[in-house]
């Protein structure tokens, strides 16, 4: 018996434009999603919100168009701690594509060590309120000590008020951590903005610190194509170029303003005009964080 959705956010804009970008050989889209088909795999019961499906066949051709030959698929918390979507989607991949877990306490060194060798490199945390806030701290300890031995990385999903108050214990953590969305700043809070100096300060004084530049959407405050968020990126690009890796964040759950990706991709060279850095956050970078062979 199949299983109906009724999606609660809209689907990602289908027509996608052709970037005037040329990516280069081997770019990275390193934060993305599939979600589901539902009927396959299920969506979580305690979900935030149901997305339409957004199958592996679509995430194959967006990435066609532009240009994208690898990938990172986080899985998103309406697939729960299932993480088949992405497995299953790594399997077929022939080795284009690694992936961020969500887990909890139940999982086990065992089933740790499957998705390691299925291609996993990072789990994900979720600090953000509206889709659940603050994880249970004995929780997000127990897994932290779990995969530091991994080499995995964990990817930390925060509101960009919030940035200052969880400082101090990034910079304890004993592994490497990416922070999602150039920390979910507002571009129209300016470049001086507390969040935004935290999270420059961490990435200057932490060389575990990690900055993902995806989500201009979630950034900008004027909307389509977004420019405002592109002196956020071009700092944090700056500070650290060698610990930035760039993503769509498509099919884009929740946002306000749904973008097309191809002008996603024409942001890159507003971010990095140089082509040393662009081949950093697309090539170089995500290849050393998430494991790509060479």
């Amino acid at each position: 018996m199949t299983t109906m959705y009724t999606p609660t956010i809209p689907p990602p804009d289908p027509n996608t434009r052709r970037p005037t970008f040329k990516l280069p050989k081997l770019s990275c889209d390193a934060h993305c999603h599939i979600f589901g088909p539902g009927a396959k795999y299920p969506y979580a019961p305690d979900r935030s919100y149901t997305p339409p499906d957004a199958p592996l066949e679509d995430f194959r051709a967006l990435h066609a168009k532009l240009g994208v030959e690898r990938a990172v698929i986080v899985n998103a918390s309406v697939h729960g701690t299932d993480n088949r979507v992405a497995l299953d989607a790594i399997a077929q991949s022939n080795g284009a594509y690694r992936a961020v877990a969500n887990i909890d306490d139940s999982i086990t060194e065992r089933g740790l060590r499957v998705l390691h060798e299925g291609g996993f490199r990072g789990c994900r945390f979720n600090f953000v309120r509206h889709l659940g806030g603050v994880p249970d701290k004995r929780v997000f300890d127990r897994i932290i000590a779990m995969v530091t031995p991994l080499g995995w990385h964990v990817d930390l999903h925060f509101d960009a008020i919030d940035l200052p108050e969880y400082a101090n214990m990034l910079t304890r953590l004993p592994l490497r951590y990416t922070i999602d969305h150039m920390g979910r700043v507002k571009a129209s809070e300016g470049l001086d903005q507390l969040p935004f100096r935290i999270l420059i300060e961490l990435m200057q004084r932490d060389e575990k610190c990690w900055v993902k530049i995806c989500g201009p959407e979630r950034v900008s405050s004027r909307g389509s194509p977004f420019t405002d968020a592109v002196p956020f990126a071009r700092k944090i690009i700056e500070t650290a170029p060698d610990r930035v890796v760039w993503g769509t964040d498509w099919p884009h759950p929740n946002v306000k303003v749904m973008p097309n990706d191809g002008d996603l991709v024409d942001l890159i060279p507003l971010f990095a005009p140089e082509p040393e850095f662009q081949n950093k956050i697309l090539v170089d970078n995500p290849a050393r964080l998430f494991e790509f062979e060479a």
